[in-house]
């Protein structure tokens, strides 16, 4: 039986292994940029993705209680979605790329399942529209520096001065490029080791 065929469970609600599940951790805003942080549903990890400010707008309207009397664009396309019958089923923060996230938003209209490119910022947007899961791939927990949540007081005071100093290339670990012959070039950081 073909995937998304009747009697058939879809299976893109469950989560992959490769996929954890996040939710809004915090939204900081500084003076041209958004930092979204997602956090790691079940663990410690937070991901921080530099996002536009009209982005982080689009994220902060949903929790604001702000009822607009026109729809904005991300209220649009979910209309859409849903008059067309289909649902936003998840999204997932798929890939990093020199620096740069990529997303997916999954639809369903219970038979057919369909993948859509999508910047994260767009993604979480219609996320928290949607009631949806967000997902992040676990390759890309692994090729970027993530952030512990704070626990006690002091951690959640050390946590926001350390926010307010913090750069993109803070968070990037040199991510491994591919060579000709497949094998992975050394970061900085293995290169040193191997001089030592």
């Amino acid at each position: 039986m073909a995937k998304g065929d009747k009697g058939e469970k879809d299976k893109t609600a469950q989560p992959p292994k490769g996929e954890k599940e996040v939710r809004i951790y915090s939204l900081a805003t500084t003076v041209n940029e958004c930092i979204i942080f997602l956090e790691e549903m079940g663990g410690s990890r937070l991901l921080p993705i530099w996002i536009g400010i009209t982005e982080g707008q689009a994220i902060a309207i949903r929790f604001s209680g702000i009822v607009l009397p026109r729809p904005l664009t991300h209220d649009l396309l979910l209309a859409a979605i849903k008059q067309l019958g289909w649902e936003v089923v998840k999204v997932v923060v798929s890939d990093i790329k020199e620096n740069t996230f990529y997303a997916r938003i999954i639809a369903s209209d219970g038979k057919k399942t369909a993948v859509l490119d999508s910047r994260p910022s767009d993604a979480i947007a219609i996320a928290v529209r949607a009631g949806c899961p967000i997902m992040v791939d676990e390759s890309v927990f692994a090729r970027c520096q993530t952030l512990n949540k704070p626990i006690s007081e002091e951690e959640v005071g050390k946590f926001k001065e350390d926010l307010k100093n913090l750069k993109p290339e803070d968070i990037f670990k040199d991510l491994k490029k591919e060579t000709e012959g497949g094998e992975p070039k050394p970061t900085k950081d293995e290169k040193k080791k191997e001089e030592q």
